[in-house]
């Protein structure tokens, strides 16, 4: 594990605390980023509420695990994609069609493919989850 990369520790972290059961998981460091792919998850119905507690150095997220993330990972090298390029992808990190998303960062934010495509926009990959 990296210990440079937040995002993969934290997606590693609450994957790991779902395949054991666990009802919830200290993530830390916080970063922008991990909040908003938070957020997005909580959206999808992937991940419960999460709250941020402070510890006096920096804090961190505590999160509601539901039971419902096969699998969630950081996508390393972050691979830039076109509009063209989400059904490759869609192949390479998901198990199936319609099962699951990517997290792309969009010149709009961060969102899942199906809304970039929707919007028609490039972005670069992110993480998946399923």
């Amino acid at each position: 594990m990296s210990m440079n990369d937040s995002l993969a520790n934290a997606l590693s972290l609450i994957s790991q605390h779902e395949n054991i059961g666990k009802r919830e998981v200290d993530v830390k460091p916080l970063s922008k980023t991990i909040k908003l792919i938070f957020d997005l998850l909580n959206k999808e119905g992937y991940l419960g509420s999460y709250e941020e507690t402070g510890d006096g150095r920096g804090g961190y997220l505590k999160v509601n695990l539901i039971g419902r993330i096969n699998k969630c990972g950081a996508i390393k090298p972050r691979f830039p994609v076109k509009i063209t390029d989400y059904e490759m992808r869609e192949k390479q990190f998901l198990p199936a069609k319609g099962f699951g998303f990517l997290i792309v960062s969009t010149s709009q934010g961060i969102m899942t493919h199906l809304e970039a495509v929707e919007k028609g926009l490039g972005g670069v990959l992110l993480a998946y989850c399923y």
